[in-house]
């Protein structure tokens, strides 16, 4: 349609919003999973034995409460911005195969398939123009 045509030349705008939305959303989603403790990182790390990790489940769950609520802030801000979106898309893959295993089904898992694809996405994208890593 030609008259969002134009919208094209707003790119770095765009990946901003992306950035605010999606790095706020994962902060709010990530602390309350930090500040649960050891027995709540033992029950999200205990996801990893649909991929055959069965050792510190605590380590593991801790690492993905950290990556959504630390990552979630370096998403915002721009920084480290590749290599937190891989590794927020690897935390969206083990939560998907753990709902798919369990027998949660597709509509459970669609939420941690569709941003695991944003990321894996934004990851190819870059940050864009307003962001701490900016090139």
């Amino acid at each position: 349609m030609a008259l969002l045509a134009s919208l094209g030349k707003y790119r770095n705008t765009g990946l901003l919003i992306i950035r605010i939305g999606i790095g706020i959303m994962f902060m709010l989603h990530g602390y309350p999973k930090l500040l649960g403790g050891p027995e709540m990182w033992t029950n999200i790390g205990g996801a990893m034995k649909y991929i055959g990790i069965t050792f510190i489940p605590v380590a593991w769950g801790l690492a993905a409460a950290a990556t959504e609520t630390f990552g979630g802030f370096l998403i915002l801000i721009g920084l480290a911005f590749r290599p937190v979106c891989v590794l927020l898309a690897f935390t969206m893959a083990i939560a998907a195969t753990m709902h798919l295993s369990t027998g949660d089904g597709l509509t459970t898992a669609s939420h941690a398939i569709e941003v695991g694809f944003v990321f894996l996405g934004l990851a190819f994208i870059g940050s864009g123009k307003y962001s701490i890593d900016k090139k």
